[in-house]
């Protein structure tokens, strides 16, 4: 089988570059193409709007692109990211209440999105396989014979287009992806879309971390309960590199969301719990509110289409994008660049090469998928366009009383709390817990007491200076 020559990738964000990667393996020659110009440190740029809100890389995810690029976990701690161990080096108060600090089962990396994205971008533009256009965007798609042979490419200082052939061209776009403008160009017919949307707001503030916290102090987390048909508030605080806290504040439609300096703390204090107020009155403030409302759950299945073309992939948030609050997005990106290695390494590309390797994709994002929008679907006001059983057939307000039961176990059980986490990650099939196993783990009847507060020791909450008779801490 002779080497194909040229895959074009659309999108030089995390699910562009890991695609590219994996691309310059078996093409002779890979071309990113980028609107943005990329920086050459960790900075943000306009490319990744949901790049100065909280991020997580999930063990999975960081698996596999450790996989991909050996390295990059040592260099991105040795940056100054953290590895967090779920569950023992967080403080969570879940719908059901605290949970236990148990023992670490899977692990996440934390850091600024800036950091994350350079490092893997700088590993994988370093090695001079995969060739980047700046400052360039693509305004439609070359095709003959229904199948797609080229990327129609604007220079935007030139003003100049021109078709970039092409054996295989990856959307990477993003959220913005004008994939269906492009498909009706060229007579395809639209593809099936799902979209649950809760109306998730973001505002995030950098802050100085106390000494030493951002090493010694684990993650918070407080979300909110779904199922009393109020608006959803969140809120997390996360170590990121630089001895510094990064703080997210979110809520579903109908809630306000802070957007002046002078709101965020107050909106803190409206949380389900008072601890990440507490963490933020004392410390100083590096940056100003990074406000977002791009956080709908939007899943396109393009294996559905009878008549997709051949040549033409979508990867990311192009083909499936989540509310980043689950921090999900950068490992279905991982796993979606991993599984095109596989079928590349196992059937090569052949002319109808695209159609099973778009059906393989969508697997390996259909549990993140269904997490986040299962999740979502419940909270009031949200808007949701779904044909999906699993989320609109008539046993849903049966799975989400079950589904409210196994979080009631996880926060007192360190087994069942092992095999959520598993699936969280993504390091083992969300119908894991459907499986004998785990429902036999739901009725041991074994179970960790309640904790009637955070669950924080007293040399992590003279760290950061709390007040233990206002935040009810249980050691």
């Amino acid at each position: 089988m002779s080497r194909p020559a040229h895959a074009v990738v659309l999108g030089a964000g995390m699910a562009g570059v890991l695609a590219a990667h994996v691309l310059a393996r078996h093409f002779t020659a890979v071309t990113v193409i980028e609107r943005d110009v990329l920086p050459d440190s960790p900075r943000h740029r306009k490319g990744v709007p949901q790049g100065r809100h909280a991020h997580l890389l999930w063990s999975n995810g960081a698996h596999l692109i450790e996989a991909m690029l050996p390295g990059t976990t040592e260099r991105l701690l040795g940056l100054g990211a953290r590895r967090l161990g779920f569950q023992e080096d967080l403080v969570t108060l879940t719908t059901r209440g605290w949970q236990q600090r148990f023992p670490a089962t899977q692990f996440a990396l934390l850091c600024t999105r800036p950091l994350l994205d350079w490092v893997v971008r700088d590993e994988i533009l370093s090695a001079g396989r995969v060739t980047v256009r700046q400052r360039a965007e693509v305004t439609g798609l070359a095709a003959d014979g229904g199948r797609v042979t080229g990327a129609v490419v604007r220079d935007l200082d030139a003003g100049e287009a021109a078709v970039l052939e092409a054996d295989l061209v990856v959307d990477a776009t993003g959220r913005g992806s004008r994939l269906g403008h492009w498909l009706r160009e060229l007579g395809v017919p639209a593809v099936e879309e799902d979209v649950v949307d809760a109306g998730i707001a973001y505002a995030t503030r950098i802050f100085q971390a106390p000494p030493g916290a951002t090493a010694e102090f684990p993650a918070v987390n407080i979300v909110s309960d779904a199922g009393v048909k109020l608006p959803g508030r969140f809120g997390v605080v996360y170590p990121v590199e630089g001895g510094r806290w990064i703080a997210t504040l979110s809520c579903t439609r109908g809630a306000d969301l802070p957007t002046r300096e002078e709101e965020f703390l107050p909106f803190a204090e409206t949380l389900a719990h008072p601890l990440i107020a507490d963490l933020l009155a004392s410390v100083e403030p590096l940056t100003p509110v990074y406000g977002s409302r791009s956080g709908a759950n939007r899943r396109l299945y393009p294996e559905r289409l009878e008549e997709w073309p051949d040549g033409l992939l979508v990867v990311g948030d192009s083909l499936t994008a989540f509310n980043p609050v689950y921090g999900h997005g950068m490992s279905s990106a991982a796993r979606s660049a991993a599984i095109l290695d596989d079928q590349l390494g196992e059937s090569g590309y052949t002319a109808d090469a695209a159609r099973r390797i778009q059906r393989a994709i969508g697997t390996v994002v259909d549990d993140p998928w269904i997490l986040a929008a299962f999740k979502d679907i419940d909270y009031v006001y949200s808007r949701s366009k779904t044909t999906d059983p699993r989320l609109v057939g008539s046993d849903t307000e049966q799975r989400l009383r079950f589904s409210d039961f196994i979080t009631s176990k996880t926060i007192r059980d360190p087994e069942v709390c092992a095999v959520v986490t598993d699936v969280m990650s993504l390091t083992v099939p969300q119908s894991e817990m459907g499986s004998a196993r785990f429902l036999s783990l739901l009725h041991k009847g074994a179970l960790y007491p309640e904790l009637s507060g955070p669950p924080l020791r007293p040399d992590e909450m003279a760290l950061v200076n709390l007040d233990f008779s206002r935040i009810g801490g249980t050691t």
